[in-house]
C-alpha cells in the first residue's frame, strides 16, 4: 500500500480532523524526505476533493468537515446545484456563491442551513474546469470592436461570452454556428478567450439548428475510419459456417413487428400454444455480438456512444448503417444469427414456467408493421385480413398472451403511464410542418409485454447465476418527492392514507393514476408523478424495478442501438453458450461492469437531452409561425409567476401573470390562481383558450394569452378517494453508496439456475445446426440429448 492510500484509509477512518503531526505519527514517518512526500500528497488529495483542510491546518474527510465536492450545474437564472457522487440530495448555491463558477466546473464547499432550514452551499474552491468546448454563435459587434469577434454560447447556462483569438477562426463570418475551446476563462477584467475548431454551418442553412444542438451535448456525428473499415469488412450475408453450434428456427413462422420507417429490426418473435395447455413465447433477438467483438474499433466505438439518437430529422446510430439496417437487422426472408429467449408461460397467471436461452438462426416469415397487426387483431382492415388471412390465428394468439402477461403485471402493480408521444414532421428544409399524436395501439402493447417478459427472464437467470451481469435498475421514490406528490393530488380529492415514514409500493401510485382515469387532469398528475420518481439507469447490481414492480429486469433485446443490450449478449455467451464462469472471467466482468453501466447512463441521458431539445426547438419554430392563433388547451401547470398551458398536440406554453385581466394570487396550497377583483379562478385541469402571443427559438419559450374563461366540469366535484398505502417492496439486495474503496457484494461460487428456466448449450462445433420441424423450441436439446444447464447440479448461491 503506497502513501496515498495509507492516508485516505486513516483520514476515512477517522470520525475528526487530524494533525499533520497526528498523521506523520500514525504513519511512523522519520526522514525529511518522507515528511516532503506527506505533505505533497495530501495537497495533491486535497486539490482532488478527496479530503479536507480546516483554517488550522488539520485534515479530514469532506463528510467530517461539513464539506462536499461535486460538479455544479448553472440555471440561467444564475443559482445552481452541486450534483454530489454517493448522496441522493443535490446541494443549492445561490448567485453571490458563484462567482468565477461556471456550469461544468468541479468545486468544493461547505455546507450550511439557510433561514429556511434547508442546506446550501458556501464556496470554497474551484478544483476543477469543466467545460473545454461548446457551440454558439459568431458574432461580429459593429463599432470600434468591430475587428474582434465574440461568441455567444447557445447553452444559456454558460455565462460568458469570450473573444476569438485573432487568426483562429477558421474563416467564419457573422452568423455562423461553431465549435468553440476555450483557451482563457474570464478573470473579471477579461471576457475570456477561444479558439474556433468547427465551423458546423450558417445559422440559417437547413438542418445547423439540429446539428448546433448535437455538436453542444458532444454528440459525434462520424464513425473513424478503422470503424468503418471494420464494418467494410463484415459479409453482406450470414455465412453458413457460422450456422453450427445453432439452433436451426428457419421453418419457424417468426415475425418482426415495428413502425413503418424502421430500418433497424433487431427483435422478432412467434407464439404457438402447447400440448399441455400453455404458451410458448419466443424472443428473437440480432446477434450483434457475433460481428461486434469485445475490444474492436466496432465495440469501442459503441461503447463511446452507448446508445443511438432518435432526432426529429435524423436518427446517428450506435453502429455503422452496413451493421444495423444490414446484417445485423432481421430483414424478412434472409438468414439472420439470433441469441433467442424462448418461454413457456401459464395461461392461468402468466408466469414464466420454463425458459431456455440458446444461440439460433432464424428466417423472419413477414416485416409486420404496427398497423398491420393493429388492423389484423381489431378486425378493421379488409385488405390487409385477406393479405395476412393464414396469420391471423396466430396474431389473435398473440394478443391473447400479451393480455395474460399484462393482467400478471398489473396484478403485482405494475405502474402504467399513458402518455401521448408527439411527433414533428418537417419537411426538406427541416421545418416544422405538423404535429401528430402517435397512439400506441394494441401491436405496440402487445410487442411491449413480449419484450418486457424476455428482459424480466433474462435478468432472473443471470441473477440466480450468480454472475456479474449488467441490470436496468430503478430504485424506489425519494420520500420528500413521494410526500409532495401525494399532497399534490390531494389537491384533486385523492387522499393516500398511511404511517409516518411508510414505504410506498407501485401499486398504490397504481391505484392513484386508476383513480383519475378519464379526468381533465389526468395528463398533468401523471407526469408530476413520473417526476417524483427517481430515473431508471444501468447497474452491475440487481437491485428491482419499482415502476415494473420486479425484482428483476435487465435490457437483452435492442442491441443494435443501446450498448448495454450488447453487454448482455455478450455476457450471455460467455456463461452460458461457452460455459466459462472461471474466476478469471468473473474477476474481469467484476471489475469492468461497473464503469460500462455508468457510462451507460450518462451516454442515454445525454440522448434523452438532444431529443427532448430538438422537439423543444421544433415545437417553438412550428409556433412562431402561428403567431396570434388561438388554440384550446389545458392548465397543466400553476406557478406564482403565472400557468402553464398544453395544447392537445403536447406543445406547453406560458401565460405571464402580467398578460392578464386581473390581479392574481398564487394560492401555493390548493395550486390555484384568484383574481383579486373578478375572483376568477384557474386550476390545474381547466379548459382554456389562449392565443400564441410569443415564441424565443432561443430559448425554446412559448407565451399564450387567455382569450377564453375555463369550462368547469360536474366531473371535478366528484367525490373524494381515499387510497391506503401498501408497504414497499422488500429488497432482494442492498446496495451500499460507492465510494473509491467500495467493495461489492461478497459473490458465491458462480452456479446455474434450476427450473424454472433453463439455458440452451450449443452443438459442437462442426455438428449440423438443429431443426425444429413443427416442435416446440424448449423441446429442441431435450429431444436431441443436448446437455440442458439446467440439469447440472451445482447449485447457485444468493449475492450477499
Amino acid at each position: 500500500m503506497n502513501l496515498r492510500e495509507q492516508l485516505l484509509e486513516i483520514i476515512q477512518a477517522s470520525d475528526k480532523a487530524l494533525t499533520v503531526d497526528q498523521l506523520t505519527e500514525r504513519l511512523a514517518l522519520e526522514s525529511t524526505d518522507a515528511f516532503k512526500e506527506l505533505i505533497r500528497t495530501l495537497n495533491t488529495l486535497e486539490e482532488e476533493g478527496l479530503i479536507g483542510r480546516t483554517r488550522t491546518n488539520r485534515y479530514g474527510t469532506l463528510a467530517v468537515l461539513g464539506q462536499a465536492a461535486g460538479i455544479i450545474s448553472i440555471h440561467q437564472r444564475g443559482f445552481g446545484f452541486l450534483s454530489v457522487e454517493g448522496e441522493t440530495e443535490d446541494v443549492f448555491l445561490p448567485p453571490d456563491q458563484l462567482k468565477d463558477v461556471y456550469h461544468g466546473d468541479t468545486i468544493l464547499v461547505k455546507k450550511r442551513e439557510d433561514n429556511r432550514g434547508k442546506t446550501e452551499g458556501v464556496l470554497l474552491k474551484v478544483l476543477k474546469r469543466g467545460l473545454s468546448e461548446f457551440v454558439g454563435t459568431y458574432t461580429l459587434p459593429s463599432g470600434r470592436l468591430d475587428q474582434f469577434a465574440f461568441i455567444e454560447p447557445d447553452d444559456k447556462r454558460i455565462n460568458f461570452w469570450p473573444v476569438v483569438n485573432p487568426d483562429k477562426s477558421l474563416g467564419a463570418v457573422d452568423g455562423h454556428k461553431v465549435v468553440v475551446r476555450i483557451t482563457k476563462y474570464p478573470d473579471g477584467r477579461f471576457a475570456g478567450a477561444c479558439d474556433v475548431v468547427r465551423i458546423i454551418g450558417h445559422k440559417n442553412d437547413p438542418g445547423v439548428d439540429i446539428l448546433s444542438i448535437v455538436y453542444k451535448h458532444g454528440i459525434p456525428t462520424e464513425f473513424p475510419e478503422d470503424v468503418i473499415d471494420q464494418a467494410n469488412a463484415v459479409p453482406d450475408e450470414a455465412d453458413e459456417k457460422d450456422f453450427m453450434g445453432r439452433v436451426d428456427l428457419r421453418n419457424e413462422t417468426i415475425f418482426t413487428i415495428d413502425g413503418e420507417d424502421a430500418k433497424d429490426l433487431d427483435d422478432a418473435v412467434h407464439v404457438k400454444k402447447l400440448d399441455n395447455g400453455n404458451y410458448e413465447l419466443g424472443v428473437h433477438i440480432a446477434d450483434v455480438s457475433h460481428y461486434v467483438t469485445e475490444g474492436s474499433p466496432l465495440d469501442v466505438e459503441a461503447f463511446e456512444r452507448g446508445t443511438s439518437v432518435y432526432l426529429v430529422d435524423r436518427v446517428i446510430p450506435m453502429l455503422p448503417h452496413r451493421l444495423s439496417n444490414g446484417i445485423c437487422s432481421l430483414n424478412p426472408h434472409v438468414n439472420r444469427l439470433t441469441l433467442s429467449c424462448v418461454m413457456e408461460i401459464s395461461p392461468q397467471n402468466g408466469k414464466v414456467v420454463n425458459h431456455e436461452l440458446f444461440p439460433s438462426v432464424i428466417k423472419t416469415t413477414e416485416r409486420m408493421t404496427y398497423t398491420n397487426v393493429r388492423e389484423i387483431i381489431e378486425r378493421d382492415d379488409e385488405a390487409t385480413l385477406e393479405r395476412y388471412e393464414p396469420y391471423i390465428p396466430l396474431f389473435d394468439l398473440m394478443a391473447e398472451l400479451a393480455e395474460v402477461l399484462r393482467t400478471r403485471r398489473n396484478s403485482r402493480g405494475a405502474i402504467n403511464f399513458d402518455f401521448a408521444e408527439a411527433k414533428v414532421v418537417v419537411d426538406e428544409e427541416g421545418k416544422p410542418a405538423d404535429i401528430v399524436l402517435r397512439p400506441r395501439s394494441v401491436a405496440e402493447k402487445l410487442i411491449e409485454e413480449f419484450m418486457l417478459a424476455a428482459n424480466e427472464t433474462v435478468a432472473e437467470h443471470f441473477h440466480k447465476m450468480d454472475v456479474p451481469f449488467i441490470y436496468r435498475v430503478h430504485d424506489n421514490p425519494k420520500p420528500d418527492k413521494l410526500d409532495f406528490f401525494f399532497d399534490f393530488v390531494a389537491n384533486f380529492g385523492v387522499h393516500i392514507e398511511r404511517f409516518k415514514g411508510q414505504k410506498v409500493e407501485p401499486k398504490t401510485l397504481q391505484k392513484i393514476l386508476k383513480a383519475i382515469s378519464g379526468e381533465p387532469e389526468e395528463p398533468v398528475i401523471s407526469t408530476i408523478m413520473l417526476r417524483s420518481m427517481q430515473q431508471a439507469k444501468y447497474d452491475d447490481v440487481s437491485l428491482g424495478h419499482f415502476g415494473l414492480a420486479t425484482d428483476f429486469y435487465t435490457h437483452f433485446t435492442s442491441p443494435i442501438r443501446r450498448y448495454p443490450d450488447l453487454i448482455v449478449h455478450r455476457l450471455m455467451r460467455t456463461y452460458v453458450f461457452n460455459g466459462d464462469v472461471s474466476e478469471k472471467t468473473i474477476a474481469k466482468y467484476e471489475d469492468r461492469l461497473d464503469s460500462i453501466a455508468e457510462q451507460a447512463s450518462k451516454r442515454e441521458r445525454r440522448s434523452v437531452d438532444a431529443e427532448r431539445e430538438t422537439q423543444s426547438l421544433k415545437k417553438a419554430e412550428y409556433m412562431e409561425s402561428r403567431l396570434g392563433e388561438e388554440f384550446d388547451g389545458v392548465v397543466s401547470g400553476v406557478t406564482n409567476f403565472g400557468m402553464f398551458i398544453e395544447l392537445p398536440n403536447t406543445i406547453e406554453g406560458l401565460v405571464r401573470l402580467q398578460s392578464m385581466d386581473d390581479y392574481y394570487h398564487f394560492d401555493e396550497s390548493q395550486l390555484m390562481l384568484l383574481g383579486e377583483r373578478t375572483k376568477r379562478q384557474f386550476r390545474i385541469g381547466d379548459a382554456v383558450r389562449v392565443k400564441v402571443d410569443a415564441v424565443n427559438l432561443d430559448e425554446r419559450t412559448i407565451d399564450f394569452t387567455v382569450v377564453g374563461m375555463p369550462k368547469r366540469e360536474q366531473s371535478r366535484r366528484r367525490q373524494p378517494t381515499t387510497i391506503k398505502a401498501t408497504e414497499g417492496r422488500p429488497k432482494k439486495d442492498d446496495k451500499k453508496g460507492r465510494g473509491r474503496d467500495d467493495k461489492r457484494p461478497k459473490r458465491g461460487k458462480p452456479g446455474k439456475p434450476g427450473k424454472p428456466g433453463q439455458a440452451g448449450k450449443p452443438s459442437k462445433p462442426g455438428e449440423k445446426p438443429k431443426t425444429s420441424q413443427g416442435r416446440s423450441a424448449l423441446d429442441l436439446k431435450k429431444k436431441d440429448g443436448q446437455k440442458r444447464t439446467g440439469d447440472a447440479k451445482r447449485g447457485a448461491k444468493k449475492r450477499r
